[in-house]
């Protein structure tokens, strides 16, 4: 995980259906760069995406038909983890809090709270861990969904809030944990 220029960059992207509607993957390099909803709240930078294949066209070899695989065996509730080479750019904090998104397990939920105490800040640094969470480039991969509000609420999601409920839902239902 690094920042890195986006002019050195190549980025190819592919759009694969799911369950909670289409899902555009973008890859850079040959490493996931980013996974996009409609209507995700925040977009990577202008120049980012390219033309998406045309609809219905399988995703090309390597990273991109990797991710559309392992994403199909996710919502099959076959895959609780992926294993996908990852190229996510930010700041170092934002890079300190979605590494921290990944060790948290399949079907747990944690407080915003929580994911800074686990990260080394505190508990306090909370919004900031929050607006960190937001800008999450690759969700479901690096798992945002399962960041939930003290209280134990589901508060906001890239996604919008009924897909973070579906995808808790889900995993919910695969582990059969309850939601905290």
């Amino acid at each position: 995980m690094t920042a890195t220029d986006d002019t050195a960059r190549r980025y190819r992207q592919a759009v694969v259906a799911s369950p909670i509607g289409p899902l555009t993957l973008v890859e850079s390099d040959g490493a996931l760069a980013g996974l996009y909803m409609d209507e995700h709240k925040h977009l990577p930078p202008a120049g980012r995406l390219a033309e998406p294949a045309p609809a219905g066209a399988e995703p090309p070899p390597g990273v991109l038909a990797d991710t559309a695989r392992q994403l199909a065996e996710y919502f099959a509730g076959e895959r609780t983890e992926f294993g996908l080479p990852l190229a996510l750019e930010g700041s170092a904090w934002q890079l300190r809090v979605w590494a921290g998104l990944q060790g948290i397990g399949y079907g747990e939920t944690i407080s915003y709270g929580e994911l800074a105490r686990r990260i080394g800040a505190q508990p306090a640094a909370s919004r900031a861990v929050g607006l960190a969470n937001g800008r999450n480039p690759v969700s479901i991969i690096v798992p945002c969904h399962r960041v939930i509000g003290a209280d134990g609420n589901m508060t906001g999601y890239g996604g919008g809030l009924p897909r973070k409920r579906f995808l808790l839902m889900h995993e919910q239902r695969v582990s059969g944990q309850t939601l905290a």
